[in-house]
């Protein structure tokens, strides 16, 4: 059998980062968090609401977001807000909206 060369379509970079963003998207609550932020910038304060636990919680979970680069966020006064700043995550969480959820 031939010694095959890799294929340059599949970065090693690109690999790693879908991976690690993938694993960080898997936890439901991320996943969650995702959903409830689609294309908006949304405060930390109405995504506790809108996910329904608490702040720490929530606060743990966008950092590790945020650590992937998943996410970003902008402060505004003493608010923090939020969002998905990469096309490419949009499209993939758009994705998984319509494979998985009935009524997202």
């Amino acid at each position: 059998m031939e010694n095959q060369e890799p294929n340059p379509l599949y970065a090693d970079a690109d690999i790693e980062r879908a991976a690690r963003c993938l694993k960080a998207m898997s936890h439901p609550l991320r996943l969650k968090i995702l959903c409830v932020l689609g294309t908006e910038a949304i405060s930390v304060q109405d995504i506790v609401e809108k996910v329904g636990t608490s702040q720490s919680n929530i606060s743990q979970h966008l950092a590790i977001l945020r650590e992937k680069d998943i996410l970003n966020f902008k402060k505004d006064a003493n608010r923090v807000f939020y969002y998905i700043d990469d096309p490419r995550m949009l499209k993939l969480i758009e994705m998984m909206r319509e494979i998985f959820c009935n009524q997202c």
